[in-house]
């Protein structure tokens, strides 16, 4: 399967378009659309979203590069100008979640926007992005799981074959699309019942979490922190024990709706109760 869509664009020799990153700016655009459909219903401007965005998706990207450089130091610390390699690979979910949240943080507080309706409009988008860009990894024959030799089970969608390997593996890349898909309409549906701020905050923190800390335990290039602990596994229950966290805070009423009366309200300037941090 070839990788790439496009070879030697404008006749520049090695200057391809891979599919991988076609699928993940599709999945980027997308993402955005939707996010800011939602705050537009919601009775916002979808400036919020767009202004946001242009923060969080550089910074999320280089995050993504950060933690997989992190955790894979001894490769690189031989040669530190393949840390700027990144058409070679190794980005992260999991460090772009870290610097989109991080981004949202600093973003709410400057904007004076609560944290918890953003992270609202913005999970159930990087959800969808997730749905989306795991088909890239499919392109890439990436993120594959454990070998299989029974040849029943050397099938699509349950196994890939990874050319460079010459051999069936669990296509656990396909596993979390699947399973990302069935949250996201899950978290659609909540999200046209509930009333609070947070509750697709949690859906993803401890939705996402699960999926992914079940899935890692097939994946055959896991990152680890040390032998036998797998890093994904343990962030993934550290998301979800913050993801309950907030859900205590909601259901206790410690996270109190507030007014929101700033720019991104319509031109007319109605305010809308919105869930304080």
């Amino acid at each position: 399967m070839d990788p790439y869509i496009i070879h030697n664009l404008f006749g520049i020799d090695g200057f391809n378009i891979a599919w991988y990153g076609v699928i993940i700016g599709l999945g980027m655009v997308i993402s955005v659309w939707v996010a800011a459909w939602r705050a537009k219903r919601a009775g916002y401007k979808s400036d919020l979203i767009i202004d946001f965005v242009l923060f969080a998706i550089p910074i999320a990207v280089i995050c993504a590069r950060i933690y997989y450089v992190i955790f894979e130091w001894d490769y690189y610390k031989t040669d530190l100008i393949r840390i700027f390699a990144t058409r070679e690979g190794g980005l992260a979910i999991y460090g772009g979640v870290i610097g989109g949240i991080a981004t949202a943080i600093v973003f709410s507080r400057i904007r004076k926007f609560p944290l918890l309706k953003l992270l609202d409009f913005a999970m159930p988008s990087l959800l969808l992005g997730q749905i989306i860009g795991r088909w890239g990894n499919f392109m890439n024959q990436e993120a594959f799981g454990n070998l299989i030799t029974n040849p029943k089970l050397q099938f699509f969608p349950y196994g890939v074959y990874i050319d460079s390997l010459q051999e069936w593996h669990q296509a656990t890349f396909f596993y979390e699309s699947a399973a990302n898909l069935i949250l996201f309409i899950i978290m659609m549906v909540v999200a046209r019942k509930v009333k609070k701020d947070g509750w697709m905050t949690v859906l993803y923190l401890v939705g996402y979490g699960f999926i992914r800390c079940i899935i890692e335990g097939f994946r055959a290039d896991s990152l680890y922190l040390m032998p036998g602990v797998r890093v994904s596994q343990l962030l993934s229950a550290i998301l979800m024990g913050i993801g309950l966290g907030i859900a205590w805070g909601i259901h206790t009423g410690r996270l109190r709706s507030r007014k929101y009366d700033g720019i991104y309200l319509p031109d007319e300037g109605t305010s809308t109760e919105v869930e304080e941090r």
